[in-house]
């Protein structure tokens, strides 16, 4: 005899007008793919097919808010623990390999490249570019398909802002977004565990959508090397690994 299904709890049912939002959002937005980068480097805007294969992906219960975000009333991951791991290819490919690996990345001076379907394109200094914007915390639970996850309250500002300012033309549909490739300052690179530099792309709206964080910091302090210093893209949606 089959086993039926267990009754959800009331706090893990989607509220109805999320529910029918939620397809309104997909349906007002441009298309897009994939996630997020992990140490610094170039964002273009492209017409192409990323190749993600998350051409789907719908923000099922992610309410767009007029404040800084969901605050979860979860416990935070200790700073220690959120910044005494490694989990970046670029620092170090094995789980043994420490975080102190990042003390080979120097964070500044930083340039971002920007190029694409966008109506202004150029070079960047960070410190230029991180004056545009206020910066804003939010509280998110960042996922790992290893079964692993932290609470970490991050500083940044919305990608959709960045976005917004670099005027997309009506071709541009996916944003992708290159990491830094410097063996020296990023001992992974050493090995060709990946296709160097490392890649990955958002559809548009997923790129809009408010939820979508450039993190510049964490608890309050300034970001670290092995937390994907200077400049992380934080997206709520995705797992840890993107």
């Amino acid at each position: 005899m089959a086993r039926l299904p267990k009754e959800p709890k009331a706090g893990e049912v989607t509220p109805e007008h999320l529910w029918l939002r939620r397809r309104d959002l997909i349906k007002s937005a441009a298309a897009f793919a994939g996630t997020a980068v992990a140490v610094g480097g170039a964002l273009t805007l492209l017409t192409k097919d990323a190749g993600s294969g998350d051409r789907d992906v719908e923000f099922e219960g992610l309410a767009p808010r007029a404040d800084a975000g969901p605050a979860l009333t979860e416990a935070r991951t200790p700073y220690e623990d959120v910044t005494g791991y490694n989990n970046y290819y670029e620092l170090g490919t094995d789980k043994a390999d420490p975080a102190e690996n990042a003390h080979f990345l120097k964070p500044r001076p930083w340039t971002v490249d920007i190029a694409g379907e966008v109506a202004r394109p150029g070079s960047v200094d960070l410190d230029r570019l991180l004056g545009w914007f206020h910066p804003e915390e939010r509280v998110y639970r960042m996922r790992c398909v290893e079964a692993w996850s932290m609470v970490i309250p991050w500083l940044g500002f919305p990608l959709a802002d960045l976005v917004k300012r670099l005027e997309p033309t009506s071709k541009a549909r996916y944003v992708e977004f290159t990491t830094l490739m410097d063996p020296a300052q990023l001992p992974g690179h050493r090995r060709p565990v990946l296709d160097w530099p490392y890649v990955e792309g958002l559809r548009l709206d997923e790129a809009l959508h408010p939820l979508a964080l450039l993190a510049t910091g964490l608890y309050g302090k300034p970001l670290l090397g092995q937390n994907g210093a200077p400049l992380r893209l934080v997206v709520p949606w995705k797992y840890g690994f993107k």
